[in-house]
């Protein structure tokens, strides 16, 4: 799979879950993405991921600052989304 399609999904998922700013999810609920650990190294990078270091997961969310950037982005991406994210 293409990584830039892997990290429209990603992030797809985490809006859709909500996760911008304080509110993240688990990396482990991000299992089937085969570069998950690149790709939230170069999102993070970038500013648009947010990591959370707890004891026991990494948790990781959206950084709100780049929303217009990544919604931008992941409609670019997956084009059947337009419009629909929040």
């Amino acid at each position: 799979m293409h990584l830039a399609l892997e990290k429209a999904q990603i992030m797809f998922k985490l809006a859709r879950n909500g996760n911008w700013g304080a509110s993240y999810d688990r990396t482990e609920h991000f299992k089937r993405f085969q570069n998950i650990q690149m790709i939230i190294k170069e999102l993070k990078k970038q500013n648009w991921i947010i990591t959370h270091e707890k004891p026991k997961f990494l948790g990781i969310s959206l950084n709100q600052t780049y929303k217009k950037e990544i919604i931008t982005f992941v409609e670019q991406q997956l084009p059947h989304l337009t419009g629909g994210i929040h």
